[in-house]
């Protein structure tokens, strides 16, 4: 076994490996981008070394420094986690050039699933179902056109080297495909310098269903069940699960041993996934399945397998990278119980999923026990910047069986505190209670079908959220107001007094929040042991206290309630309830009258690179037109015109990194 180990990537998957290296008695060097300097995964390691500035071009993908600061610390391999380095073949022929372990399969291997056509003909050879499609080298575009035709839409198109959504486009006719091939080849470029692209027949009613695969150097082959990752949204997985609901044993079988034969075929080695689609327009059957791609690294939703199986993946890879063989045969992996897995996102599902970031300036997550694990990077005080994935943690629970562990998972959600930027936990909630879910009736389109559903409108700020506010606005002011005094030369001063007294009028604060689009005055007394609040719906009696971890505990009128209360800057977030609202207080120095984008404002939607302009001052749009394409977190969103027009101004230019809400172009439109 290893002495010590170099971590090739960050976030959670880096304090994952480092948790099961240490298990072993390994020791861990961490590698960290600038922006990522005091991250949970370089405070975790034994040691840490700086790669350079926050781009990943400069620090996680700098393969040539990664292997001189592997040989400089002694560390005899390199875990390359998921994205980043993890299947970049060569890479994993300069470790083997410097006597590095690279702890996944061969270059072969990789190469040979690396590119989607030649691993889908590969896999037609070795009798393995394939989805009808185009998987030849041929790419002008009228060729790719025709071939769509032939197959009959709606088709996929995929990059060819691509994974995780990136350089996928679906199309529905002939009309649309020039512009959705455009896409997804700038977009396929950008994230893996190839813009080639394969296409595939869309199935109306697919499930994504992967089988994890494990294979060792001398010959020894297995899979460990299957896992469905039906749930996506932009292409990528929000919820797995594992085992698939409904899964026949024959179909089962049958998958397991196409999976084996798949990873057989290249000669692998170490962790992979298989990954098939299912036509589920009549349920799930043995010849119902086809082969899409195979991951040759360790998959993000790992864990669900792990708590089904019994078995620690990360340390399977290490055993076998070392040279050993699989820890157990296939004849003795059995299936125990059902595991969810839940992804904590950064991003806003009501603005179809874009990635947000900001910092977390509250992260309490559910008690990790009981069949409940919580994998992440990053802790409270953190922040979530562009550079990276904007994942916060993996959520993953396990019971006895799929209507048990979906109730510990709707429960840990409701347990999940998070503030200080949008996340999909709400979302996430949602799905959990969702009718449809708990029955089982999945499909990839799950999310489209049922987003009213998934996605209703938010909560309502009630009397309750606003007298929390004000309640934790005055406690916490008062706090701070004894503990000022305690360090004056006179702590009774009426200036460290924190009753808001009046020479000639009753002691009381005065506050004005904006709810519903309108300003409301909420008036605040003290009398007679109680705070006596005058809200929209009338007045109400409350005590109330902070309690030790930073939450508050009220009576509202005999009401006795516990919620979180977070302040940033003029905002207010109230996590009560198993919900979270937002109470915005009006104050001069956040009142928002600066802002100049008005109706015919072209907003950067999130924080990102404008990659590409369509348009110059004084040109004629119409409404849906194109006018601007903007990266973030390495995908592409178009931003289009909401009426027709001219435009009167352009404010940035190709290249330019904008952050989130500032104006990209100005136009004049007849609604104006």
């Amino acid at each position: 076994m290893f002495q010590k180990i170099l971590i090739a990537n960050r976030g959670e998957i880096a304090c994952r490996v480092i948790d099961t290296a240490r298990k072993l008695g390994i020791k861990t060097v961490a590698v960290y981008s600038e922006a990522d300097a005091t991250s949970r995964h370089v405070q975790m390691a034994d040691e840490a070394v700086l790669l350079g500035p926050a781009e990943v071009s400069e620090s996680y993908l700098k393969a040539d420094k990664i292997l001189k600061i592997t040989k400089e610390t002694g560390a005899e391999a390199i875990h390359p986690g998921y994205g980043f380095l993890s299947e970049n073949a060569d890479f994993a022929e300069k470790c083997a050039a410097e006597n590095v372990v690279f702890i996944g399969p061969p270059a072969s291997a990789i190469r040979a699933m690396g590119l989607k056509d030649a691993a889908k003909a590969m896999m037609e050879e070795a009798g393995v179902p394939v989805v009808p499609g185009y998987h030849g080298e041929g790419q002008d575009p009228a060729m790719l056109a025709e071939e769509a035709g032939r197959i009959g839409y709606p088709v996929l198109i995929k990059a060819v080297a691509g994974g995780g959504g990136k350089g996928m486009r679906r199309v529905d006719s002939a009309e649309e495909f020039p512009v959705a091939l455009g896409a997804a080849q700038r977009e396929a470029a950008n994230a893996f310098g190839d813009d080639r692209v394969l296409i595939e027949k869309f199935l109306v009613k697919p499930r994504h269903i992967e089988i994890q695969v494990f294979a060792d150097g001398h010959g020894n082959a297995v899979h460990l069940f299957e896992r469905d990752c039906s749930l996506q949204r932009r292409h990528q997985k929000v919820i797995e699960e594992a085992p698939a609901p409904g899964m026949p044993e024959k179909m089962r079988a049958a998958m397991g041993a196409a999976a084996v034969a798949a990873a057989k075929a290249i000669n692998y080695e170490g962790a992979g996934t298989v990954e098939f689609i299912a036509d589920v327009t009549d349920g799930l059957k043995e010849d119902g399945f086809f082969f899409m791609e195979m991951n040759t690294r360790l998959q993000v939703e790992h864990p669900v397998t792990e708590l089904i199986t019994g078995q620690d993946l990360v340390e399977w890879q290490l055993i076998v990278a070392s040279g050993g063989t699989l820890p157990v045969a296939q004849e003795e992996l059995l299936i125990s119980g059902h595991s969810f897995e839940a992804r904590l996102y950064a991003e806003d599902p009501d603005n179809d999923f874009l990635p947000a970031t900001g910092p977390l300036l509250r992260l309490r997550p559910p008690a990790e026990e009981d069949g409940v694990r919580v994998d992440t990077g990053v802790r409270e005080g953190d922040s979530v910047t562009p550079f990276y994935d904007p994942m916060i943690a993996k959520l993953v629970v396990w019971d006895k069986n799929r209507d048990a562990a979906l109730r510990k998972l709707g429960a840990a959600l409701s347990d999940y505190q998070v503030a200080g930027l949008v996340t999909n936990l709400e979302f996430l909630k949602n799905v959990a209670s969702n009718k449809t879910f708990a029955e089982a009736d999945l499909d990839t389109g799950f999310i489209d079908r049922l987003r009213d559903e998934l996605i209703p409108e938010k909560p309502p700020v009630t009397d309750k959220h606003v007298a929390l506010v004000v309640l934790y606005d005055l406690l916490t002011e008062a706090a701070a107001k004894e503990a000022s005094a305690g360090g004056t030369a006179d702590p009774y001063s009426p200036w460290n007094d924190s009753s808001a007294w009046r020479m000639n009028d009753e002691a009381h604060h005065d506050y004005t929040f904006t709810l519903a689009g309108d300003d409301v005055e909420v008036t605040a007394i003290f009398k007679d042991g109680k705070y006596h609040l005058t809200l929209p719906g009338g007045v109400i009696a409350a005590t109330a206290e902070i309690l030790e971890d930073g939450s508050i505990r009220a009576n509202l009128d005999g009401h006795q309630v516990t919620a979180a209360v977070i302040q940033d800057q003029a905002r207010y977030i109230v996590i009560f309830d198993g919900k979270q609202v937002s109470v915005n207080r009006v104050i001069t120095d956040f009142d928002g009258s600066g802002d100049e984008g008005g109706a015919g404002a072209i907003t950067s939607p999130m924080p990102g690179k404008i990659i590409q302009m369509n348009v110059a001052a004084g040109d004629k749009v119409a409404k849906g037109d194109t006018l601007a394409v903007m990266e973030a977190m390495k995908m592409e969103h178009s931003l289009t015109a909401a009426a027709d027009g001219v435009v009167a101004d352009v404010f940035h230019e190709v290249g330019d990194q904008v952050d989130e809400g500032v104006t990209l172009i100005r136009l004049e439109t007849e609604e104006e």
